[in-house]
């Protein structure tokens, strides 16, 4: 009876060893669900490690502008080149969000250490054409910041506050032609 019963144990053995080099070819042959240039859980550890160091670089307008006043500082307006048009802040760069590349941003920001301001449509209260608020978490100076750290820059602040484009400390411009 131990014999036989050592012989089922083997084939039952085999047969499970086979069964999972078939599903591991399987699985191996089987198309990969999405892009291998997208790395979401990537992204997502990549936000988590930002967040802290994205809420101890929001700064008051007052403080954005001392900022601003050095020259070795951008002002970097990533919505669209129709808003920017329309409105911005007075010595901003405009490099649409959608067009984040590593030439692209070494185009408009001298070196991975020059200081960079960034703001968006929710940091105004005014809610008109060219700054519709967003919702709260889609707001853009979100993933704003965090690809410019991905990208490797590294000294990221943020307008941390509520103002209006007609503060005459936000230095609200247009580049629109008027007729």
């Amino acid at each position: 009876m131990g014999e036989r019963r050592n012989a089922i144990f083997g084939l039952a053995v085999i047969v499970a060893f086979i069964a999972s080099g078939l599903m591991a070819s399987a699985q191996e042959a089987a198309p990969q669900q999405g892009s291998p240039e997208i790395d979401y859980p990537g992204f997502a550890a990549m936000t988590d490690d930002v967040m802290a160091y994205r809420e101890s670089r929001l700064v008051s307008l007052a403080d954005f502008n001392a900022m601003k006043a050095d020259a070795h500082t951008i002002v970097l307006d990533t919505r669209s080149g129709t808003a920017y048009a329309m409105g911005h802040i007075d010595g901003a760069v405009h490099l649409n969000f959608s067009d984040f590349t590593d030439e692209k941003l070494a185009a408009v920001i001298p070196s991975k250490d020059t200081r960079i301001l960034i703001y968006c449509n929710n940091n105004f209260v005014d809610d008109v054409e060219p700054i519709v608020l967003k919702r709260a978490s889609l707001a853009l100076n979100i993933p704003t910041f965090i690809n410019l750290d991905g990208y490797g820059y590294e000294n990221i602040y943020e307008l941390g506050e509520l103002v209006s484009t007609t503060d005459e400390d936000v230095n609200w411009v247009t580049s629109l032609q008027t007729p």
